[in-house]
């Protein structure tokens, strides 16, 4: 290769650059940097109005890399380099490969054969500062041969750049020379180098949770992304010495349909970087929601009825990088049996006449299995689930797997040897959750179920669900399992003992595959989802009343944490209600295992102990009104009746007297006793009778009775006036308090009795630290002395995440015959300050807050308000519903 012939003349494109035009021009001036800055500007917005009208993203990702070579050889050649046999500009790392996208990073060594690289110094300090002054993005090194050698033993990833090193300008022979020397077998010998690629990919997945799912997933490094293809291609290229992807088939190490399908990933992959750097201007392999939405509008996807035009664009990524890391899966292991277990004494162990163990690895006992027996495309799975020695499958199994996967057709499903199979392995005592994903890898899952594999990589643009549809699902199951490991009881005691018990656990995992089934598709996906459910437990041959058992949960799946966040769990009626859709014991003991599964499968942050403890306190209380028979219902007035007669008593203990007990709850309505615990009765009063009304009261306390177990109550005592609830809200949103239900009441004495049940802003229960909570007391007193100078909350910047979606508010006002009461429900963005505004509103529309119930569920919160007027009567007149509603949207930024 000659002094200035980049290594890439075999392409040209003068609309890019016309060479010898832009040469001549850099010959006859003395200041080269305007034209070299004129030139990459030009070929920039040449390369970006291609990407726009959807060229083919490989010839501009190598077409700025080919620019990139025309410059860095004009450049050098402006320098007078002596001993030019011995000195070279080499590309390495990306740019070595030959892609180069928008801002990626231009990483060049300069190669010398010797160590002392006096007589360049003043040349290459001056060419490395050309190069900056023309504004182009560069990594720099410069060593000689030697020192690439002793890098390279200290660095894998410097001995895996120089791999994929090119020469730009000087003697290639040089460039050889140095590879000789880097990639010597005693340099990261095969072995060794496998297994420090293998660890590295294995540490960068685990920080992405190991998860190629991730709301805002990153291109390039995470799991399923372009490292992973690059992981492939370095530790192939190591062993096979091949030179790209391409070669790789030509040696036997890839197939051409797997190839074809690494190909077509990362096109999509590159397409999707490619326009990330266009749209933030700078390096960015981050997918972040803001992104996700432009790049979908510049892919042509459009939102319809059933998804928005950002979800299509991420199912096609979701899937593309699944299909990438089944492939990086199967490649893996390829080289651990021909690189790390090379030569390994085998041992072989017959498990039928399809299938047989080595070395822990299953594999088929002869090429043409699947397509004699294709059962055995099931068979495979639920022998795995049934032998945990088993470690994995051996490589070319899984390719026989890929190359057979059309097998599974409508016959197939029909077959009973699969069905009874397939129920087999969900009757499996080992792993049948690593073996239904490992199904779904190998794409038999998604073709045996076709509604599952409707839903492979289905994302929903919010924040409450945090993973695809299809990994949510496996997730689910893969809960439910873990409810019956040991040690499951210290974190979900309920539902570890209830799953020992099931009668049949795999209709639980039924009902878990089934569940959001029918996400997607328009209309209530629990209802859509029944008829899939039972279409399958018909097809599994299962009985009429498991089958009705399934399609029930499938039906009622969010049932029960709908009651538990939005209802008052502690009012008989709504837990004789719960209790009469339930039925029997057994459906609620399997829903209750469903729905904990579920929401922890959901986002993790969801699970904490208030939520625990609702959940706890519905199942315990449903299961006492089942006991007690659904024919007799508790009265209201014997329920009332206990309650004082039990806190009487324990008031006496408490040296309150008869008299005082007496006089306190004289002025109490009948509802507070209704729906507070007899441990917040006697908690109240007595505060209250010493007292003596002094001052405003405000107590904090962790919960001790069974609703509010979990989380801390704060209990204010106090003369009602305008804009208490929202100030209030104001002090403990400024506390870093989420308020997750409040109870409200007013004396006949007009004193108000607020429980307000709290958590931190982690999640926590507010922590026994003194200094913490007479911080919280000394504050609420303060802001309740004066409620209407207390109304602002402190600005707050709202979330990055947050600004994302949408802003719309939504408020529904509800009349229910059987209530005394309105229910408001306001649902609307996450932002500081809403609980406050929504008190002031109702100040100004002179409405009586009984009761708050308080979920947020990841960008937006889901609130349930329990109203009155003035007159202590349900809000009924049209006009004011309607000027209520127009308030609080305009109140809320609507």
């Amino acid at each position: 290769m000659t002094d200035s012939q980049p290594a890439t003349d075999g392409f040209h494109d003068d609309e890019l650059l016309n060479i010898v035009e832009f040469r001549a021009r850099v010959q006859a001036t003395d200041n080269a940097v305007p034209l070299f800055r004129e030139a990459i500007q030009h070929a920039r917005e040449v390369l970006n109005a291609r990407y726009l009208h959807n060229d083919n993203v490989v010839a501009l990702v190598t077409g700025r890399s080919w620019f990139v070579d025309q410059l860095l050889c004009c450049a050098w050649d402006r320098y007078r380099w002596e001993d030019s046999n011995n000195i070279a500009l080499l590309a390495v790392g990306g740019y070595g490969r030959g892609e180069l996208h928008p801002h990626s990073d231009i990483d060049l060594l300069l190669l010398t054969r010797s160590d002392d690289h006096a007589k360049h110094k003043n040349n290459i300090s001056a060419f490395f500062t050309f190069l900056w002054d023309i504004n182009l993005e560069i990594g720099q090194s410069v060593r000689s041969i030697k020192q690439c050698r002793q890098e390279a033993l200290k660095d894998i990833t410097v001995a895996t750049s120089l791999m994929e090193s090119r020469t730009i300008v000087g003697p290639e022979a040089l460039r050889q020379e140095m590879i000789s020397q880097t990639q010597n077998p005693d340099v990261w010998p095969a072995k060794e180098f496998f297994k420090a690629k293998r660890d590295e990919q294995i540490a960068r997945h685990e920080k992405y949770h190991d998860i190629d799912y991730a709301l805002e997933p990153n291109v390039k490094t995470s799991p399923g992304g372009l490292r992973d293809i690059q992981t492939i291609a370095w530790i192939a290229k190591r062993h096979y010495r091949g030179q790209n992807l391409a070669d790789l088939v030509t040696l036997g190490f890839l197939t051409p349909s797997e190839y074809e399908q690494l190909a077509s990933g990362e096109q999509l992959l590159w397409k999707i970087r490619y326009g990330l750097h266009l749209l933030a201007g700078r390096k960015e392999d981050r997918l972040l929601f803001d992104r996700q939405k432009d790049l979908a509008k510049m892919f042509g996807y459009a939102d319809d009825e059933k998804s928005l035009a950002v979800e299509k664009l991420m199912q096609e990524y979701y899937r593309a990088v699944a299909t990438l890391r089944g492939l990086n899966d199967v490649l893996l292991q390829h080289f651990d049996e021909v690189i790390l277990r090379a030569g390994e004494r085998e041992e072989i162990t017959v498990i039928n006449k399809r299938f047989q163990i080595r070395n822990n690895y299953i594999e088929v006992t002869y090429p043409g299995v699947f397509r004699r027996f294709p059962f055995a495309l099931m068979e495979i799975f639920v022998l795995m689930a049934q032998n945990p020695a088993i470690s994995g499958i051996r490589a070319a199994t899984i390719r026989l797997i890929y190359e057979h996967q059309t097998m599974v057709n409508d016959s197939f499903r029909k077959d009973l040897r699969n069905t009874t199979l397939f129920m087999e392995l969900l009757r499996s005592p080992h792993q049948v959750t690593s073996q239904l994903r490992r199904m779904s890898r190998y794409g038999i899952l998604g073709r045996y179920l076709p509604e599952f594999g409707a839903i492979t990589g289905k994302m929903q643009h919010d924040l409450f669900h945090i993973y695809t549809v299809d990994a949510h699902t496996l997730q689910v199951v893969e809960n439910m399992r873990r409810f019956r490991y040991p040690g499951a009881e210290e974190h979900f005691p309920i539902a570890a003992h209830i799953a020992q018990r099931l009668p049949k656990v795999e209709l639980l995992y039924i009902a878990g595959l089934y569940h959001d089934i029918a996400k997607g598709r328009g209309g209530d996906h629990s209802t859509l989802g029944m008829a899939d459910a039972t279409e399958f437990c018909q097809r599994h041959h299962l009985s009429a009343w498991d089958t009705k058992l399934v399609t029930w949960l499938v039906g009622k799946h969010l049932l029960m944490s709908m009651t538990a966040q939005r209802m008052d769990i502690a009012d008989p009626e709504v837990i004789q209600q719960f209790a009469l859709q339930m039925g029997d014991k057994l459906h609620l003991d399997y829903l209750y295992a469903m729905t904990v599964a579920d929401i922890n499968a959901t986002n993790p942050t969801l699970w904490n102990t208030w939520r625990a403890s609702l959940l706890r306190q519905l199942y315990l209380s449903t299961k006492r009104a089942l006991r007690r028979g659904l024919e007799n219902p508790i009265d209201r007035a014997d329920r009332i009746k206990d309650k004082q007669e039990s806190a009487h008593l324990k008031l006496l203990d408490r040296g309150v007297s008869h008299e005082q007990i007496e006089a306190i709850w004289a002025n109490i309505d009948d509802e507070y006793f209704v729906r507070e615990s007899t441990a917040n009765i006697v908690w109240h009063t007595e505060a209250i009778a010493r007292n003596q009304g002094r001052d405003t009261l405000v107590l904090i306390e962790d919960g001790s009775d069974t609703v509010s177990e979990g989380a801390t109550q704060i209990f204010i005592y106090t003369i009602n006036r305008n804009h208490l609830f929202a100030s209030s809200a104001a002090a403990m949103e400024q506390l870093g308090l989420n308020i997750q239900d409040a109870r409200i009441f007013t004396s006949a004495k007009n004193y108000c009795m607020n429980t307000y049940t709290v958590l931190e802003s982690d999640g926590t229960p507010v922590s026994a630290d003194t200094q913490r909570r007479q911080k919280i007391i000394d504050l609420l007193r303060v802001f309740l002395a004066e409620p209407d100078k207390h109304l602002k909350v402190t600005s707050k910047r709202i979330a990055r995440k947050l600004k994302h979606f949408s802003q719309h508010v939504e408020t529904d006002v509800i009349n229910s015959d059987d209530k005394p009461h309105t229910t408001l429900e306001i649902n609307c963005p996450d932002q500081p300050g809403i609980l406050a505004s929504i008190g002031k509103i109702f100040a100004d529309h002179r409405i009586q807050l009984q009761n708050a119930r308080i979920a947020t569920l990841g960008e937006r919160v889901e609130d349930l308000f329990f109203i009155v007027d003035e007159n202590n009567q349900k809000i009924t007149d049209p006009a004011e519903i309607e000027r209520l509603q127009n308030d609080i949207k305009q109140g809320l930024g609507n």
